[in-house]
This record gives C-alpha cells, structure tokens and sequence, in this order.
C-alpha cells in the first residue's frame, strides 16, 4: 500500500507531463500566432528562405558580408534542413509549400529539439535532490518553455546547449550513484558550439566549467590525468572553431548558398585561397559590435538592474522572487558565520553554510544573470536558458508546490499574452495576404500589390511565399513612422497613374487606425484580424471597455480605393 500511494502522485505528475508535452507540440502545429520578437524570423528562418527556396527576404545587417556577426551553420542545420526537405518533398508533390509550412517546419524542428530541456531535467534532477517528474512538469508548464523554446530565437539554442553542458558536468548517475566526470572532447565542442551561437553563452558555461574542473581535481590524483583532460578540451575546442570558421568564411565570402553549389567547378587549392583571403569569425564581429555603448544604445538602452527586477520576474515569476530570497539568505548566513568564525575561533575553524537550497545551482543561475546585466541593452529573451537550473533549484522542499496556484495562473496568463496576444494579427495577416495574391484570379491575371505596413514588428517576407523572379510584389515596412510621413507615404502608393492594376494595401494596429483616416485617401475593402496586442501602441482601457473593443485589439488590412 505504501509503494501504491507514493506512486500515485508520481503516476499523476507522469500524466501531466505527458498533457503538457503535447500542448507543447500541438500549439505549433495550431500554429501560435503570437510574435515575440523580430529576431526569431530574421537570425535564421528569413535567411535560409532566401538562399534554399529563392524567396525574396530581407537580410538583417547580422548577415551581411562586410562584417557578419552571426554564424551560419546553426541556420543551416536547423531553418535550412527544413526548407531543404520541404523543397524535396514538394519536388515529390507530397507536400506544399506556403505560409504555413514555410512558419511551421522550422517551429516543428526547434519544438522537438526542446525536449532536450526535458531529458536534461529528468537526468539532472536526482543530482541535485529534485523529484524528476515534479520537476519536469514545472518545466514543461512554463509559458517560457511552451512559448519561447518552440521558436527560432539563437537564445533557443543557446538555453538548449546550457542544458546539455550541465548534463555532461554532472557527476552523479541518474540513480545518484558517484560517476566519473564526464568526457572532456564533448563539453569542448559543445561550449564553442554555444560560443559561436551567440558569444554570451560564455556567461552561462563558466561556472559549470568550474564546476568541472572542480571535480575533475577531486576526482584525479594525478596532475598528468588533470592535464591529458584539458588538453582534450582543447583540442576539441579549436576543431570544432575550425568547422564553424570554414564554413563561416565559405558562406559569407561567396555571400549565400547558390554559389556553393559551383565549387566543385573550382579547384581545391582555389578553394583553400579563397578561405585564407579573409577569414570570417563571427564571434569577434559580434562582440566588436556589442561592446560599443553607441551600438548597444541603437537597439534600446535598459538600466542595469532590468533582468533583476523586471525580465527575470516577466518570465519566471514567483520562482525568481523565491531565488532571490534564498540568495540573501544563503550570502546572511555566510556573513554571520564569517563573523562568529573571526570572533571566536580566530579563523581556525572551516565554514559551512546551512541554506535553503543548493548553493551550487543558484551559482549556475546568478552569475550569467548578473554578468548579462553589466551590458545596457537587456531584453527578457536573453535569460531563457537559466529556466534549467531554476526549475532544478525550485523543486525540491516544495519550494514550488506551495505556490502552486500562483505558477499556474502566471504562466497561463504569460502563455496567453506571448502566445496569442503579442503583435498576434501580424502572422495571421501574411497568411491571408499570401492566399490573396497567389489566388487563381491573381495567378491568371498578374497584378501589382503594394503592402505597405505600419506600427507592427518587422514582416517576415518569406512568409508571403513571393519568388525572386516575381518583381510586382512591393512590401513597405514603415514601422513608427509619423502621420506625415505616413500619408505621404499612402498618397504617393495611392496616386501612382501609371500603374493600372495596382493594388495598395495598408496593414495598421486599430489603436493607430485613425491616423491613417487623416490621409487624403479613402478605403473601399478592410479586414480585420483579431486579436493583435501592440505594446508600442498599446490600447487605452475606456476603450477596451466600449463597444470598439474589438478594433482597439486587432489588425487592419485597409485596401486603398485609387478610383477616388
């Protein structure tokens, strides 16, 4: 009876688990509609559209050969392996591509790749004293891991490389028996794998290398043993930066993939020339960029303590108070010890510090936060791989349970907001724009559209499924433009007479719709895509609470009238 009443709370947190695992990969398939942040279509699905499809897109600064920040290969393994197999299957007439297949399949990819957050957990929470499955339904409720790990942010990644580094430093097997450190070839290639993803990862690998290391001299009597391990690191290190370089260098010096498929027209020694000419690393480019103020303060400039008090609690609620708590607790009882040592024992006497909590974990979850806050640009994304050592850190003693209800309606609301809510007609609005012009009317009869956006994030092209070749497409992206500036806009779209079978559409958030009636242009068609949350310019509550609800949280589509 003992055994069954234990294993009928662990069969319900099973359960759930298993419910949250599929919400996770059913809502991407839905798909969500919610848009978080530019940079999860342009550091990867826009670029590879463009170079594996030969859509039209728009190529981010990061890209650009002159001086690219950014590594190509993590795109190409994950956005262009999809589009790869989309394209063959449509080769195949198995599959078609558009809008949503063209959101989805990378979505799909990263939405499977996030279950490595998932075994890492179940791996790592017997480490550190957690129950697994209560931990892993922590994990997989969170709106973090439902919402921002299913899509194709470099921060995705990067949380998925933290994990697996904590895996491979762990020194315990999953039935908590001692176990040799692990293999010092693969956390050499994962933490440059991560280096290259994004520089900061940096933050986020130094205390488990610590760690490591730590263990490594408890573990070796031998100083030859400690060497013959970091020297494999090493070793693995600048391997695995060599294949990213290469690759890097070949990309961004033949500018895109369609010139890859010319190489073997050149020599192997035309090749190699070609790639000592002008090395390519990305990471240096990217941190040449970043550690300019003036660069930083052209993306926004955030006071220091913003991931502290602001984005740590955006994405993690009560579990970061919870942290923080147990954090001044931990330094309280260090420094009273301390003391009494001094006092008493003249300093003879060793330390140890009774806490709340692992000490070692909310190591692994304050320094890369603290670190990332030394930098003036701060955005809630770049915490998202320190949910791991969260989660492990606020599951054990029940840290978690009791404030269950809490974490509940929190990360309900967040998956809502960031789900649904969030700049959420934007997508929507290029799926039905993408029918509309490949419509068989349009198809049969080529029309001109001009697509003219304003006050929204950045339109993903590729999304519009437009080829190359197709040149009577034009998309604008105003984002905040001015009224003036607006309407000159519109009116010049408006008035162009020398294009007969032009057609002008204007896509606006209804909280900034009446800036456009101001326009010396009338409107024959709108649509309305509901709902669409625009924090920029975020709706007044009186009307919220009108009639007009409705139009203060969507997206208009406004089809100018040239005939007038």
């Amino acid at each position: 009876p003992g055994r069954g009443a234990a294993g009928t709370p662990a069969m319900g947190a099973r359960g759930l688990w298993a419910l949250l695992a599929a919400l996770r990969a059913g809502w991407c398939l839905l798909p969500q509609a919610g848009y978080l942040h530019p940079d999860e279509f342009f550091q990867s699905p826009e670029v590879m559209a463009g170079d594996i499809l030969n859509l039209q897109v728009y190529y981010p600064w990061e890209f650009l050969s002159s001086s690219p920040c950014r590594t190509v290969v993590f795109p190409l393994m994950t956005s262009g392996v999809t589009y790869w197999v989309i394209k063959s299957l449509q080769q195949l007439d198995i599959c078609c591509i558009n809008s949503y297949t063209l959101l989805v399949s990378p979505r799909l990819l990263f939405t499977t790749f996030s279950f490595i957050l998932d075994y890492s957990v179940y791996r790592l929470a017997p480490c550190w004293e957690a129950d697994p499955w209560k931990a892993l339904v922590l994990l997989a409720g969170s709106y973090v891991t439902l919402v921002f790990y299913t899509r194709t942010f470099t921060n995705t990644l990067e949380g998925l490389l933290f994990a697996l580094l904590l895996v491979l430093v762990s020194s315990r097997k999953s039935d908590g028996s001692s176990a040799e450190p692990a293999s010092s070839p693969l956390i050499g290639i994962i933490t440059t794998a991560g280096f290259f993803n994004r520089p900061t990862f940096l933050a986020f690998a130094l205390m488990p290398l610590l760690y490591w290391a730590g263990l490594i001299a408890d573990s070796q009597k031998s100083i030859k043993t400690v060497m013959n391990h970091l020297l494999k690191l090493v070793l693995c290190a600048c391997f695995t930066a060599i294949v990213f370089i290469t690759a890097d260098t070949f990309y961004f010096t033949s500018m895109g993939l369609d010139s890859l498929y010319h190489v073997k027209k050149s020599s192997l020694f035309d090749v190699i020339a070609q790639l000592n000419e002008k090395m390519i690393v990305t990471p240096f480019n990217f941190l040449s960029y970043n550690l300019n103020p003036h660069n930083l303060a052209l993306h926004g400039s955030h006071p220091r303590v913003t991931h502290f008090t602001v984005n740590g609690v955006m994405l993690f609620g009560i579990l970061h108070l919870l942290a923080i708590c147990a954090g001044f607790k931990m330094l309280k009882n260090y420094i009273h010890q301390l003391i009494w040592v001094k006092l008493y024992y003249h300093g003879s006497s060793g330390l140890l510090v009774h806490s709340e909590g692992n000490p070692t974990l909310l190591l692994f979850y304050f320094f890369p936060l603290a670190f990332l806050s030394l930098f003036s640009h701060q955005e809630p994304r770049f915490l998202i791989p320190l949910i791991l050592p969260l989660v492990l850190f606020s599951t054990p003693k029940n840290r978690a349970v009791q404030w269950k209800h809490v974490i509940v309606i929190f990360n309900v609301l967040g998956a809502l907001l960031f789900g649904c809510l969030h700049q959420g007609g934007l997508i929507p609005c290029l799926f039905h724009l993408e029918q509309l012009m490949h419509s068989p009317e349009s198809s049969n009869h080529p029309r001109h559209y001009t697509l003219l956006f304003a006050h929204t994030y950045m339109p993903p092209r590729s999304l519009l499924n437009i080829k190359k070749r197709d040149t009577h497409i034009e998309v604008i992206d105003m984002a905040g433009s001015e009224e003036e500036t607006l309407c000159q806009t519109v009116e010049q779209r408006a008035n162009n007479f020398t294009c007969n079978d032009c057609h002008v559409f204007v896509i606006i958030p209804g909280t900034v719709r009446a800036t456009i009636t101001k326009c010396d242009v009338s409107f024959k068609n709108e649509t309305l895509i509901f709902p669409h949350l625009s924090m920029e310019d975020p709706p007044q509550l009186p009307f919220l609470f009108s009639g007009n609800w409705r139009s203060q949280l969507g997206l208009y589509i406004l089809q100018v009238d040239r005939d007038q």
